[in-house]
């Protein structure tokens, strides 16, 4: 039986996209949903052509997420890009089984409301020498759980916050899926 996950996400859903792609044929880790805090026609639309559960949750409170990822039998919970706070009851639900990628190198740059542009833009104004991703266990506060993995990447001399967020991404799409991976199966 394959380890069963669920994505959560908040946007667009790029990191949701490239997870289910790496995974399609994997016989050890199977996607089986994913809930988007948002409505996203898109996504649920990716998702429909790859036999993936979507299910829209903008109008649902936290423990309906809790209720679905209990139905779909999910054995780890990813956030790839979901910017709510998981509730202390949902975390303690999948205790040490939620992994969320960060778009620095944690411990600077995180905690409350530091996501997305918001994280890059602090990054290009400290002049940080090189940023990166860190994919951490999810604890009940904000990035403050173990890291499991980290990448970095040294940026350019006065690089800005789009400039940082596109070298981001990049890591990402290139990392994110295979250290899921390595951690659940150890490949």
């Amino acid at each position: 039986m394959p380890i069963q996950i669920i994505l959560f996400i908040s946007g667009g859903g790029s990191n949701a996209r490239q997870i289910i792609s790496y995974f399609q044929d994997n016989e050890a880790i199977k996607v089986v949903g994913v809930l988007s805090s948002k409505s996203n026609h898109d996504m649920a639309d990716f998702c429909a052509a790859h036999h993936v559960s979507f299910f829209d949750m903008s109008t649902k409170d936290f423990g309906q997420y809790l209720s679905i990822s209990q139905q779909l039998n999910v054995d780890w919970v990813i956030l790839a890009g979901f910017l709510k706070k998981v509730p202390a009851a949902f975390i303690s639900s999948y205790a040490n089984r939620i992994i969320n990628i960060h778009p620095s190198l944690l411990p600077k740059h995180g905690g409350a409301g530091m996501y997305g542009k918001h994280v890059h833009q602090a990054v290009a104004l400290a002049k940080e020498p090189y940023s990166g991703i860190s994919i951490h266990l999810v604890n009940e506060e904000f990035d403050q759980g173990k890291i499991l993995f980290q990448h970095a990447i040294r940026l350019p001399l006065n690089a800005n916050a789009d400039e940082i967020e596109s070298l981001i991404r990049e890591l990402e799409k290139t990392h994110f899926a295979p250290d899921i991976a390595a951690h659940l199966i150890g490949t």
